[in-house]
């Protein structure tokens, strides 16, 4: 199955072994709920989804590369002990709670949460001497005598012997006792992760023409070539941070995450394009409305290669849009709480005073969130803001020394640049939307490129939401086609293949 597949299978898992049952025990006890051995090629988001899961089923997850661990932190370190068996003393060999048990306590304690996942990473690539201690592990739940805490549940990773060559088969004895789901690289599914976590456009873009480039390994004299899903993700991220610093991104800089050097100086051409069309057909003027004919002209006689990369830069551009309109929506909703708990403190407390503490709780719970591993990148990036902004009011209050209603009011006043902020973002982005495809219908018309546009839009969780929730008639009326042709190539497929079925019973 595909990682998202393999992600819903986790979570269901997760959510049947922690349902309990009226006396609030768990339905299948600990030593039937198998644990998830999730199997694939590296790189392909194994760790990710153990993450989104963690989060999305609201519990904690302590994670480990147990190739970084020998066998004394894992099972713990021996001590004597003095024991009377039968009125006689022995000195017993016992050992202290291993590392990786204790870090479960910690998480709990940290996070107040007293369920989890315990993920284990790269488990059949350890240590000789550690391998017998990962038998155990799966087996039994236990690191050496210290059991895992009820409510946790254990899942692990690894990779297949083709890509790793310190990797130990598991014995019947062991696969018997796990859920084991095989999982392999799909580009339509990380193309929705890459949109909702903002990857750089011109990745999405050039694996979009090049798909047999997002994932490849290939063994030769001179050793391995590879480019995963791992690596275009954190080139992403270097892309990004250089175009801030104003840094040049070369073939040089490529090469050092996507380590299959073809692929690197492909996409190092293309960047260079990406670039160049920016310029070219000046896209942040196209979605403000100013469409040139030159740039139509421009686009109508260019190759296919050329109209999916300006493509890819219109929807580069509107993600951020959308993903803006987003973090607006967030931070109001999350403000307008805050201040309406604020407003019902006033009655009793100060208003700085009260503000203040206000805020020391409203950062205790997101950094307890944060160490659960409860928020996501945009959820984090929220509740920083809105700390900002309400450290900004203390700093207005204490500077106008004010008080009670007059306090109230003065951060009431305040609070409402946020929703019209809000109302001016959706308008712009409305706006954008639309002249984009007046742009596309200007180049393209009703066309493959018309088709690949909607189909991108759909692919990407902010458009959708953004779309759903404001509209966009043309997307409507362009989506309706596509739906329609969709089924219509459906159905021939279907009375193709009953034909050929037909002829083969008839010959």
């Amino acid at each position: 199955m595909n990682i998202k597949q393999a992600k819903q299978e986790i979570k269901r898992s997760i959510q049947a072994y922690l349902a309990k049952d009226e006396l609030g025990n768990y339905r299948i006890p600990s030593i039937r709920q198998r644990p998830v051995l999730v199997m694939g090629p590296p790189g392909i988001g194994k760790t990710q989804i153990m993450e989104q899961v963690a989060r999305e089923c609201g519990v904690a997850l302590v994670a480990y590369t147990i190739t970084h661990h020998t066998r004394q932190s894992a099972v713990g370190l021996p001590f004597i002990q003095h024991k009377n068996y039968g009125g006689t003393e022995y000195a017993v060999t016992e050992y202290t709670m291993s590392e990786i048990i204790a870090s479960i306590y910690e998480k709990m304690e940290q996070t107040g949460l007293k369920e989890g996942i315990l993920f284990i990473d790269e488990i059949n690539c350890v240590s000789e001497t550690l391998a017998p201690t990962m038998l155990q592990f799966l087996q039994q739940k236990t690191f050496g005598s210290h059991r895992i805490p009820e409510g946790w549940i254990i899942a692990a990773a690894g990779n297949p012997p083709e890509y790793n060559k310190s990797v130990k088969e598991f014995d019947i004895v062991t696969l018997d006792r796990v859920k084991k789901i095989d999982v392999q690289e799909d580009f339509s599914v990380w193309k929705e992760y890459a949109y909702q976590n903002n990857l750089h456009g011109a990745i999405i873009s050039y694996l979009e023409i090049k798909k047999e480039n997002f994932y490849r390994i290939q063994t030769t004299v001179d050793g391995k070539l590879f480019a995963t899903a791992r690596g275009w993700e954190d080139l992403s991220q270097i892309i990004q941070t250089y175009e801030i610093l104003g840094l040049p991104v070369d073939q040089d800089l490529i090469i050092q995450y996507i380590q299959f050097p073809a692929i690197a100086k492909d996409f190092a051409n293309y960047l260079e394009l990406y670039y160049k069309y920016q310029t070219d057909y000046q896209i942040e003027a196209i979605l403000s409305g100013m469409i040139s004919e030159r740039a139509i002209s421009k686009l109508k006689s260019s190759q296919f290669d050329e109209c999916l990369s300006v493509i890819g830069l219109l929807l580069s551009k509107l993600s951020q849009q959308f993903q803006q309109v987003e973090l607006q929506d967030l931070l109001t909703t999350q403000l307008f709480e805050q201040l309406k708990s604020w407003k019902t403190k006033l009655q009793t407390y100060p208003a700085i005073q009260s503000l203040v503490e206000l805020i020391q709780g409203y950062r205790d719970t997101l950094e307890q969130k944060k160490q659960a591993g409860q928020l996501d990148q945009l959820q984090l990036q929220t509740g920083q803001k809105v700390l900002q902004i309400l450290e900004k009011y203390v700093l207005q209050l204490k500077q106008e020394s004010l008080e009670g209603q007059d306090a109230f009011e003065l951060v009431k006043n305040q609070f409402q640049q946020q929703p019209e902020k809000r109302k001016q973002l959706i308008q712009d982005t409305a706006a954008s939307l639309d002249y984009a495809f007046d742009f596309m219908e200007a180049a393209f018309g009703n066309s493959q490129e018309m088709v690949i546009f909607i189909t991108e839009l759909n692919a990407n969780y902010f458009s959708m939401k953004f779309i759903n929730e404001h509209g966009c008639d043309r997307y409507y009326m362009y989506n309706k086609g596509l739906l329609f042709q969709e089924r219509q190539k459906e159905v021939l497929e279907e009375i193709q293949e009953l034909t050929q079925l037909t002829r083969k019973d008839f010959d």
